[in-house]
């Protein structure tokens, strides 16, 4: 009888074992298949997942992603993703600044100097070309010398003589002080409202190095006068991928004051943008966020956001740069005080660091990238696993895999609202009942069997 129990066991464990091996994922598990092109020598192909089809997945870490070929079989991938800042520090430097002046009648023209500096490069002297008798010069703007600075330069703060309002100017930067690259435009402030003050010194910089940069105002012309420069530089053994912008998020305003937002998924913002359509609208802002509704919130940063319109061109400044965490809900709060950001709440967009998906590619194709499956548990590799031989500089020599973007991939529903998430529902799946139903059936037949021995003993 025991011997007849234990063989009853084995064929229930072994039924057990099948059913498990058959239950395999399959591409109607997914609510989202979207194919991929392929291009380039594999097996092995490398895919710059797209935000909008990230936000489709149903957990942050992608654990319900597969890739499957046109037989319907999963292949084997990893997940990789480049951190925003790697091995970086950080540095804030002290720079010497020298005067651009120009004829008050050639405004439009940039100032031509005449430069000495020493045998490392570093300026001693600069002035210019041509004598501008006294009352006929105009401060155009200043000559920076980062020729002791290395590395990427990531930021510049200044300070000036007190002029309130707004300061604008171009950013050139060199290397031989004879050919130029434009760096973009710059902008600090100082304002008063309400009796308070805020001041704005930093200008975000392209995170590229250089010996010299070249400050010139546009309006007015006369730049103000300078009293502290310094530049931030970040050196990194691997620059950090661009950031990527998702699409429009609405959000919802349940007190005066306090607008939030609910993500499709839980990302690690890095930076976020408020549209901000209505003209001189000036905010400063805390920033909050969390995981879910039944988390705390915790601080992710402030700052000051503002429209303002000045000379008859838009002065906007509409980011908020944040540290990198990982949150689905979004809260932000606003000094009253500065006039508010309106009744109902902005429209919004985050942006965060691109993710990339390497697979090894089995069976034939069309291959198809498959999201959000309620019952899907993690299945990446490492990609020392994926690839024996994986070296870090390897993957760009990867074969490349593309979203079709032929095929319309339908947008994640976002919330309004703060609630708690929906529950999944999702269609019946007759296969695996039947196998459940498989299963409890043998289950039954060996109690049974059991039981008839056990009357007979």
């Amino acid at each position: 009888m025991i011997a007849t129990l234990n063989r009853g066991w084995l064929g229930a464990l072994g039924l057990c074992l099948a059913l498990a091996a058959q239950a395999q994922d399959q591409p109607g598990d997914f609510a989202t298949q979207v194919p991929l092109t392929l291009s380039g020598d594999g097996p092995w192909y490398r895919l710059e997942l797209p935000l909008a089809v990230q936000m489709l997945a149903r957990h942050s870490d992608l654990a319900d992603m597969r890739v499957f070929n046109a037989a319907g079989e999963p292949m084997a991938y990893a997940v990789a993703r480049e951190p925003a800042q790697t091995h970086e520090q950080r540095s804030l430097h002290e720079v010497k600044w020298f005067p651009l002046y120009s004829a008050a009648d050639a405004a439009e023209a940039k100032p031509s100097v005449r430069v000495q500096s020493n045998a490392s490069g570093t300026l001693v002297q600069v002035e210019p070309s041509t004598e501008l008798e006294a009352g006929e010069e105009v401060l155009r703007g200043w000559l920076l010398d980062t020729s002791a600075v290395k590395a990427p330069l990531e930021q510049l703060i200044l300070d000036w003589t007190d002029r309130d309002g707004f300061q604008r100017f171009s950013i050139e930067a060199s290397d031989d002080l004879q050919r130029w690259r434009a760096w973009g435009e710059g902008q600090v402030a100082r304002l008063s409202f309400a009796d308070e003050r805020v001041e704005q010194h930093e200008v975000s910089l392209p995170g590229q190095p250089a010996r010299y940069l070249r400050l010139l105002w546009n309006a007015p012309q006369a730049a103000p006068a300078l009293t502290s420069v310094q530049v931030r530089s970040t050196s990194s053994t691997r620059l950090p991928q661009p950031l990527v912008w998702s699409q429009r998020l609405t959000g919802s305003s349940v007190k005066d004051g306090e607008y939030t937002w609910q993500l499709p998924v839980a990302l690690s913002v890095e930076r976020l943008r408020l549209e901000m359509g209505e003209a001189n609208t000036l905010a400063p802002v805390l920033l909050y966020g969390r995981r879910d509704s039944s988390a705390p919130w915790y601080s992710l940063g402030g700052g000051l956001l503002y429209r303002l319109s000045q000379n008859g061109q838009d002065v906007v400044q509409d980011q908020l740069q944040l540290p990198g965490q990982v949150v689905q809900q979004l809260k932000l709060a606003v000094d009253g005080r500065g006039g508010g950001l309106g009744l109902a709440a902005p429209a919004l967009y985050v942006a965060v660091r691109p993710s990339q998906v390497v697979f090894l590619a089995r069976g034939a194709g069309p291959y198809t990238l498959a999201l959000g499956s309620p019952t899907a548990k993690a299945a990446s590799l490492g990609l020392e696993t994926l690839i024996p031989d994986y070296r870090p500089e390897r993957l760009a020599t990867l074969g490349q895999a593309r979203v079709d973007a032929s095929v319309p991939v339908a947008s994640a529903p976002v919330a309004g609202p703060l609630t708690e998430p929906l529950p999944i529902v999702a269609g019946t799946d007759w296969k695996k009942l039947s196998l459940w139903a498989v299963l409890l059936l043998g289950v039954l037949a060996l109690a049974g069997m059991a039981f008839s021995l056990l009357r007979k003993q």
